[in-house]
């Protein structure tokens, strides 16, 4: 297995010089270097093909005892010196000082075809910033990341990537829904891996200790390594890094609107700086189109990170992030302004992205109100989103009268759609293909572009759970056949079109399917 190591960020960055995995506050330091810790009997359940190729790696290589122990921390690679990130971070809103990588560690980069990758073990031990936990995680939640982060990569939403998953042979101890109820689970390892793991909490953490020089340090280290074309890092250089960072995050956010991603746990340590999804927690998918859904049991009174609240905190966190990059800036008003132009980009990002996925080419200006229209009406009876938009797509502009039969299956309570429900469903079938009548591709051509954009298959949370249920059993096929068929989320798949359906009603409130916890 060789692999062309060019570990940057530690022989840029200022190390914390105490060696001991211990826990503590870590000062002026990026990062502190720890060991991942030697597990009981590792055995690998799956690596993704197509991250092996990125790394330079083949399928054989993945087979091998040298890729086992290196992935699941068994084996420190030579030269190499792996290692946990300082980090802070606002938590549902508030200031929770000194966080950081307190599951997972970093072991190397990897260039290869021009790219950098970061690979990183969550689940492998503590770190000195595991504060009370024990820095291991178990199977359940390390099979919902590999598979979800590979799935968003498919989807065409901007993710860290998975490269391999892994038993550690451990047991982990786990209060699942936090309710004093602590049970003996497997332990799991997943290599995640990314150009980088850098968090806006990374930046953070040096502004709340007005430790402007390591933050600037990092800055400068990032602007080099990550956004080189900004130019030699400068006033004007911070100023356009924040903008790039704004832009990215809200087209990260616009695509999680679009396929109906809930990412769950939207704290400042959870937002990448590079605009990718990172830290599949308690995520979910919309199975009934609801704004106000989010799939966190820690979130459940107050619903900060509800569905239709992700472009907010998008916005919110950029705000947290301007204030720590501020002390190099010292000049509020272009970041403000970048601050004020997300909340206009988004309006006509998200605009245009409804349009995608309602099969328009053309801008309407009744386009807006015709949306605004259908989202009311998909609240009013329990609407399966996924399906819905997919189905959409048979759609016939001559057929109007025929739209509630086309979009049907979508519907978990059909029997509801009666009355003004019904009605308001039949005069907007007649409004939208008034609307489609104004567009100059056949409806053949609309039904290839909206399914370009509005996948058929996406990982539900009771899809994920029947993984998990068999792998606490020791079978591991459905974990392949979910990460195979999700390769390909748009095509329509025939052997799989059992996935293709709401969810079942055993699911509902079923632990894992409609409710999740943090707990790892």
């Amino acid at each position: 297995m060789k692999l062309n190591i060019k570990d940057k960020f530690t022989a840029a960055l200022p190390a914390d010089p105490i060696l001991e995995n211990t826990r503590r506050q870590v000062s002026k330091a990026c990062f502190s270097y720890v060991l991942p810790k030697q597990t009981a009997k590792p055995e690998l359940l799956h690596a993704s093909p197509e991250m092996l190729k990125n790394l330079g790696l083949s399928e054989a290589d993945s087979k091998s005892e040298a890729f086992l122990n290196v992935f699941t921390g068994n084996k420190v690679l030579n030269d190499t010196t792996p290692y946990a990130m300082c980090y802070g971070g606002h938590q549902f809103g508030n200031w929770a000082g000194q966080l950081g990588d307190g599951r997972a560690i970093n072991l190397f980069e990897v260039e290869h075809d021009t790219k950098n990758w970061a690979l990183q073990l969550k689940g492998a031990g503590e770190t000195p910033y595991s504060r009370t936990a024990d820095g291991l995680a178990v199977l359940r939640s390390s099979i919902r990341e590999y598979l979800c982060s590979e799935a968003m990569h498919h989807l065409g939403v901007p993710t860290t990537r998975a490269l391999s998953l892994a038993l550690s042979g451990d047991r982990v101890l786990r209060d699942m829904m936090y309710d004093g109820n602590s049970a003996y689970e497997k332990g799991a390892i997943v290599c995640r891996t990314a150009e980088s793991f850098l968090r806006f909490g990374n930046y953070q953490i040096f502004a709340a200790r007005q430790d402007n020089e390591t933050l600037k340090t990092l800055v400068d280290y990032t602007i080099k390594h990550h956004f080189s074309h900004l130019g030699e890092p400068s006033k004007t250089t911070y100023i356009k890094f924040f903008k790039e960072v704004s832009n990215r995050t809200l087209d990260m956010i616009i695509h999680w609107q679009r396929v109906g991603f809930v990412h769950g746990v939207m704290n400042t340590d959870n937002m990448s700086i590079l605009g990718l999804t990172i830290d599949y927690g308690p995520y979910g998918w919309l199975e009934g189109y609801e704004y106000g859904w989010t799939p966190n049991t820690t979130d459940r009174q107050h619903k900060r990170y509800r569905y239709g609240n992700q472009p907010n905190i998008g916005l919110w966190n950029l705000l947290q992030l301007a204030n720590a990059i501020y002390p190099l800036v010292e000049d509020a008003e272009p970041l403000e302004a970048i601050l004020n132009q997300y909340k206009t980009d988004f309006d006509k990002k998200l605009l245009n992205m409804m349009r995608s996925k309602l099969g328009f080419q053309i801008e309407d200006e009744n386009d807006q109100k015709l949306i605004h229209e259908l989202e009311d009406i998909l609240h009013q009876t329990e609407t399966d989103m996924t399906i819905f938009f997919r189905n959409l797509s048979d759609f016939k502009i001559e057929n109007a009268s025929e739209g509630l039969g086309v979009i049907h299956d979508a519907f978990y309570k059909s029997d509801e759609v009666v009355g003004n429900i019904e009605k308001r469903w039949n005069d907007w079938f007649q409004n939208y293909a008034e609307r489609l009548k104004k567009e100059t591709i056949s409806d053949e051509e609309r039904k290839e572009g909206m399914n370009t954009v509005n996948p058929k298959y996406v990982l539900r949370n009771y899809m994920a759970q029947l993984a998990i249920d068999d792998a606490d059993k020791g079978d591991y096929k459905l974990i392949d056949e979910l990460f195979k068929m999700l390769k390909k989320p748009y095509d329509e798949q025939p052997e799989y079109q059992k996935w293709f359906a709401k969810r079942p009603d055993w699911a509902r409130h079923k632990v894992g399917c409609s409710m999740l916890s943090c707990s790892s």
